[in-house]
């Protein structure tokens, strides 16, 4: 999985907007205004943050190398994926789908999807 086809499966959600609220360098994407998830442009290896349960985020750090607490984010809810080539691209789509169904099960309901 590269940036690309990782922006490329968060457009193809259901009203997903992607914007730049931090500078050039941060894509973010969210669901009526809420964050699903955050993809760095200026990092070494490709990374994203994704909002994550506690207690699933914290089984996923134990049990991947690859899965560690969310940089710049709340440790508790938000995990950031390094695709290191270490966990398979449909579980990495597993860990986006959700983040994203997280956020949508937390908007009121005149806001739902």
């Amino acid at each position: 999985m590269n940036i690309e086809r990782v922006r490329e499966y968060c457009l193809s959600k259901l009203n997903v907007e992607e914007t730049l609220p931090f500078g050039p360098d941060v894509i973010v994407f969210k669901i009526s205004g809420k964050i699903f998830l955050l993809l760095p442009l200026n990092t070494e290896q490709l990374q994203f943050n994704v909002k994550c349960n506690p207690e699933l985020a914290n089984e996923l750090r134990e049990r991947y190398d690859c899965v560690q607490p969310g940089f710049h984010m709340n440790k508790q809810h938000w995990n950031t994926v390094k695709v290191d080539g270490t966990v398979s691209t449909k579980l990495l789509k597993e860990w986006i789908d959700l983040s994203y169904n997280l956020i949508v099960a937390s908007l009121p309901k005149k806001k739902k999807l």
